[in-house]
């Protein structure tokens, strides 16, 4: 017997398994053109299909962005520096004072979040969202999907969805994170949790990296803090300098929550009841009107598609020196060296933790979770995206795919993302795909 034959005896599932694996690529290779529609084999469309990440289930952590033999690592060394008494030297922001070169990307994202929520409010008034009641899955464009999806605890036995009118807040979640008066001081403890304001987690980043909201006050120091076996030694009064004796400085006003101000765009947007009342008008004027229309639409998408690409930039490279924190198994972000102690949790196994979150290290995706949707190829043609198609539509975050509806080109890194080298065959032509 030969060794190819002991082989195949040895492991007959394995050899199995790759000749039919073989015989499937061969039969791909060699099927016939007339049968394949020529966008398949159209070689200017190869970008290469990126899988996002599956969804987790409800027992299942977070992955850990720091390995965990790392970490160890790092608590021996902690360990072990604490028992030496000498100082430890501290680099910005760690010792308090602010990253000067960071500065002027925290006043850009800043800027860029009110751009983004007042570009995406005004297009939602042209594109609609749609979100499922049960799942709370979420769908950009006029006609909802029929991808039977829903499979959650009170979902119908077809798994279809039962849509409703969404806003936006299902397009761009809100993450809110406790804002801290001292980013270095103590953090928040459960008797505290009704005290201290809750604001969005990236504008809490935007103060801690440098930019001054009159609403929520901040510390900033002029003289760095010190490290000595493993203590926090801080020589500044409690209050910075420019207080007297800080009678006006308010740490939280929870009871008096000043109401924010949403972005307000200079340029007027067009709606719904003016076009009906121009109807009455000779044609020119309403040809005119509608291209004004169409071009202040095309505008507020186009700068909401940069806004969200600044906004996703800026947050990545202010999270490389200013850390935050997440739990492990719910939404819950802190932005600061240390995550708060009050026990709001309410994920896997919250009862062995008394409440409290399980932190690790956040990241992107924590602060500006990415809504993944089922990308529509063709929004005008008034078809909804079929269940039995499903394996060929891609996904874009949520608010990419309402711009892009809007008009606004979607960037060559969502390509791949959005199965842009394939084209959605046909329910009669879906048997004639290898």
């Amino acid at each position: 017997m030969s060794v190819l034959e002991r082989a195949v005896h040895m492991f007959p599932r394995r050899i199995s398994g790759l000749i039919k694996q073989h015989r499937a690529e061969v039969v791909r290779r060699n099927v016939s053109t007339s049968l394949v529609p020529s966008f398949y084999t159209d070689p200017a469309r190869s970008t290469e299909h990126v899988e996002l990440p599956r969804r987790r289930q409800r027992s299942e952590r977070k992955p850990l962005v720091t390995a965990v033999n790392e970490l160890k690592r790092r608590a021996r060394s902690d360990r072990q520096s604490r028992q030496v008494v000498s100082e430890i030297t501290l680099r910005p922001p760690e010792n308090g004072l602010l990253v000067k070169r960071l500065v002027p990307v925290a006043h850009e994202v800043y800027n860029a979040r009110r751009a983004l929520f007042g570009c995406a409010s005004r297009v939602l008034d042209n594109v609609p969202v749609h979100v499922c009641r049960v799942c709370g899955e979420v769908h950009v464009g006029t006609v909802p999907h029929l991808i039977r999806t829903c499979d959650v605890a009170g979902s119908l036995a077809s798994k279809e969805h039962r849509w409703a009118g969404g806003g936006i807040e299902h397009v761009l979640p809100l993450v809110e994170s406790f804002h801290l008066y001292d980013r270095l001081g103590r953090v928040v403890s459960h008797e505290e949790r009704l005290l201290v304001d809750r604001i969005p987690a990236v504008v809490e980043l935007c103060i801690q990296a440098g930019v001054d909201v009159p609403e929520y006050p901040t510390k900033r120091r002029i003289f760095p803090v010190y490290n000595v076996a493993g203590k926090m030694i801080d020589f500044e009064r409690k209050f910075p300098r420019d207080y007297s004796n800080g009678k006006d400085i308010q740490t939280h006003g929870f009871w008096e929550k000043k109401n924010s101000q949403r972005c307000s765009v200079s340029q007027p947007f067009p709606h719904a009841d003016g076009v009906q009342g121009l109807f009455y008008i000779d044609g020119p004027f309403i040809l005119l009107y509608w291209i004004r229309w169409f071009i202040s639409v095309l505008s507020f998408s186009t700068q909401g598609m940069e806004a969200w690409e600044r906004l996703r930039s800026g947050v990545s490279k202010l999270m490389t020196e200013y850390t935050a924190q997440t739990c492990g198994f719910c939404p819950e972000v802190q932005v600061g060296i240390k995550g708060h102690r009050a026990r709001i949790c309410q994920a896997y196994k919250h009862q062995m933790r008394d409440g409290q979150h399980a932190w690790q290290e956040a990241t992107l995706d924590d602060l500006v979770p990415p809504v993944y949707v089922w990308h529509v190829p063709d929004p005008h043609s008034g078809k909804p995206p079929m269940n039995e198609l499903r394996r060929y539509y891609g996904k874009l975050p949520a608010v990419v795919e309402l711009f892009s509806q809007a008009g606004a080109s979607i960037d060559e890194a969502y390509r791949g993302m959005m199965r842009g080298d394939v084209t959605v065959p046909e329910l009669d032509e879906e048997k004639l795909v290898v």
